[in-house]
């Protein structure tokens, strides 16, 4: 098989949460045990952080994955969703995993994946594991997927884990209360296992407390540890001022790394370079400065009020949104807290989640100024692009599926 049927089958033939949404949640980790058994347990072969968390853990993960590789560690790096490349899901050092590797890996296991029925998920988890494994990292940077306590990467024994903050996003799954969704990000704590807490959430944090003490682990809770003047003194390439708020929990996870024998003197190096260092796109990406055009992948309440304050703080004449949306997601949440005195291009992101314009447009607020509605994201990017004044300023958003359709992202093969 060639790549692209390899990428196809995995795609196409099993359920994929980033395409399909709750159907292809799966609870329990009997599946990934006994697949990574199959495979010779490669997630006991290297060493690893864990991160999860509502907002932020993809961004975390990539600074620190950037800091270790800029003072010489040989870093794996497992994040998801992938923007443009399935690829993007799987890195050494900043390289994507290579395609013979992966139509090799298929081929190799596919037999025992269909009688396993494994889950798109639970494939990508397996292929990096062992690719981790067989290129012999130094350590691996893992993003849980969705929730913690029954993601599939639970079934490593980290050095070290982090958990970014809790939002309600993906209640449907993991609970309609912060406390519930804690309780299930808190899964990750493993026995005897620090972990790190990004930010103090006083209505959550002994949901936190709790589980470490049940499991006899040392909890930090970084951001009484770092003062704002401290985090300010780092030189990050990611933009976002909400990236203030990972930083602590980056800085506290490098700090015990550290503790734990690693050598890590260049870590502003490796926070001014995690775009070179590792191909992170997506983040308060500015696409042009005149007119102002960014693109961020936000895509919950939280989030995206964090984004929307730092757009909005910018002078502008008309502010302009192009905004998608997955169907599993509170719209009505979010079309509350963006601005009315704006003007808004909706589009469907191009996948089997994606809300179709015209099941959008009855959720939307007599209140808000609509310039059209689109089957295309790029379409409604054109037509915002061609409306702008130079003084003008869009924001490209609402979805990650949104922002990985733009024709300005592209990822070097």
């Amino acid at each position: 098989m060639t790549y692209e049927q390899i990428e196809e089958y995995l795609f196409e033939q099993l359920p994929m949460y980033q395409r399909m949404g709750k159907v292809a949640f799966k609870t329990g980790l009997g599946n990934i045990e006994e697949f990574c058994k199959i495979l010779g347990n490669p997630q006991d072969q290297f060493k690893s952080v864990h991160i999860a968390g509502t907002n932020g853990k993809g961004s975390s993960s990539h600074m620190i994955a950037s800091v270790l590789q800029e003072n010489g560690y040989k870093t794996g790096l497992y994040t998801s969703p992938h923007l443009k490349s399935f690829r993007e899901r799987v890195k050494i050092n900043g390289l994507l995993i290579l395609k013979q590797y992966i139509v090799d890996f298929v081929e190799k296991y596919k037999e025992h994946a269909e009688n396993l029925q494994l889950s798109f998920f639970e494939w990508t988890v397996g292929l990096a594991f062992k690719y981790f494994a067989d290129h012999k990292v130094d350590i691996a940077i893992i993003e849980v997927g969705l929730g913690g306590r029954l993601d599939s990467t639970n079934i490593i024994t980290p050095l070290v884990s982090l958990i970014t903050n809790i939002g309600l996003d993906h209640k449907n799954m993991l609970g309609d209360t912060l406390q519930q969704i804690a309780g299930e990000k808190a899964g990750i704590i493993k026995p005897g296992i620090d972990v790190v807490i990004s930010e103090t959430q006083p209505e959550i944090a002994d949901v936190f407390k709790s589980k470490a003490r049940e499991n006899n682990s040392d909890i930090i809770f970084a951001s009484d540890k770092y003062t704002l003047t401290e985090l300010k003194k780092y030189s990050l390439d990611l933009k976002g001022e909400y990236q203030l708020r990972n930083l602590s929990g980056v800085l506290a996870i490098i700090e015990n790394l550290k503790e734990k024998g690693f050598d890590l003197p260049n870590i502003n190096a490796g926070l001014s370079k995690v775009i070179t260092n590792t191909g992170l796109q997506g983040r308060w990406q500015v696409l042009s400065e005149k007119p102002f055009v960014v693109c961020d992948t936000a895509h919950n309440v939280e989030g995206l009020g964090e984004t929307l304050r730092q757009f909005l703080a910018r002078d502008a004449s008309q502010y302009r949104f192009v905004m998608g949306f997955v169907s599993d997601k509170a719209v009505e949440e979010v079309l509350e807290v963006v601005p009315k005195n704006a003007v808004y291009y909706f589009c469907t992101p191009n996948v089997p989640r994606g809300l179709k314009v015209v099941d959008l447009k009855p959720r939307v607020s007599s209140d808000i100024t609509v310039a059209g509605y689109y089957n295309s994201v790029n379409d409604a990017v054109n037509d915002a692009r061609h409306d702008m004044k130079e003084s003008d300023a869009l924001y490209i958003g609402g979805s990650t599926f949104v922002v990985a359709e733009l024709n300005e992202l592209n990822y070097e093969e």
